[in-house]
């Protein structure tokens, strides 16, 4: 059982699947829209999505741990630049994950589009339930 491990493993070692994360956040932060497998986009989405909170604080120290995650300096004056401040109203839900039907060449796997949202795009409200009330009882 799997209690309390969260994460997949990609199979991959520890090392290896840190820098195929810290890899894939360079990419997304870069060109704003990656294709990669459904299992690495879903799991590198609450990674992305915490470095782009760090990016909306906008301080020296978040600076330097967003530097410290992704050790690529053009990335995070990007991140800090332009991401951060078009989330800077949004509480959250900073990607997208779009599952393609092609699949990939090699082995088969199920591939995606992870990609961060535009500043015109609205946050997706829920719509409101209609009122139900009980029916008086018959008696």
């Amino acid at each position: 059982m799997r209690h309390r491990n969260r994460g997949r493993k990609l199979g991959r070692s520890p090392a290896h699947r840190q820098a195929l994360l810290r890899n894939l956040m360079n990419s997304l932060f870069e060109h704003e829209r990656i294709i990669t497998t459904v299992a690495k986009a879903k799991e590198l989405r609450p990674h992305a999505e915490k470095l782009i909170t760090l990016a909306k604080r906008g301080s020296l120290h978040a600076r330097r741990q967003a530097i410290a995650r992704l050790s690529n300096k053009e990335v995070v004056r990007k991140l800090f630049a332009e991401i951060g401040p078009r989330f800077a109203d949004r509480p959250g839900g900073y990607t997208r994950i779009i599952k393609r039907a092609q699949r990939r060449l090699g082995d088969g796997g199920e591939t995606a589009i992870i990609e961060l949202l535009h500043a015109d795009e609205r946050m997706a409200t829920a719509a409101p339930r209609p009122v139900v009330t009980a029916a008086p009882a018959q008696g």
